[in-house]
């Protein structure tokens, strides 16, 4: 049975785990030295970061997700529970607290892009870098009207 609840102080370690798993399961497109300068800017904000998690019965992390406003910052599923429907809880919570809620992904990871289109999210735009200017082209997603 998975629960959603917010992150709390202790839940830090984890999310960077869950992060550094899903990234490597899926972001084979980042050069070594993005994915560490990546992760050492993730292990120094996201423990810290108002999130919600998708947790397991016994209260450990699974998945979780960002949202600033209306927009989807991250969203992160640990690799191990891929399939199982968090991905789509975690979505559906955010829509019922945001109707009409954006996101971006890279446009290298096609499993992304295929779950956010499959959930009903149209594409609105593109950009050349990513959001620090690197060379990863992001795809605009917006769900709503």
């Amino acid at each position: 049975m998975i629960k959603l609840r917010p992150s709390r102080p202790e839940d830090g370690d984890r999310v960077v785990e869950i992060w550094a798993a899903a990234v490597d399961a899926t972001h084979d497109f980042l050069t070594p030295e993005d994915r560490a300068a990546i992760g050492r800017e993730v292990a120094a904000f996201l423990p810290g970061a108002p999130l919600m998690l998708a947790v397991d019965r016994r209260d450990r992390a699974v998945g979780f997700m960002l949202i600033n406003d209306a927009h989807m910052e991250a969203l992160f599923i640990d690799p191990e529970h891929r399939g199982a429907g968090i991905g789509r809880m975690l979505i559906e919570y955010a829509l019922a607290v945001h109707p009409i809620l954006t996101t971006e992904v890279n446009a290298q990871n096609a499993q992304a892009v295929g779950f956010y289109e499959h959930m009903g999210f149209e594409r609105t735009g593109w950009s050349a870098t990513d959001g620090q200017g690197r060379p990863y082209p992001l795809i605009h997603l917006r769900f709503g009207v």
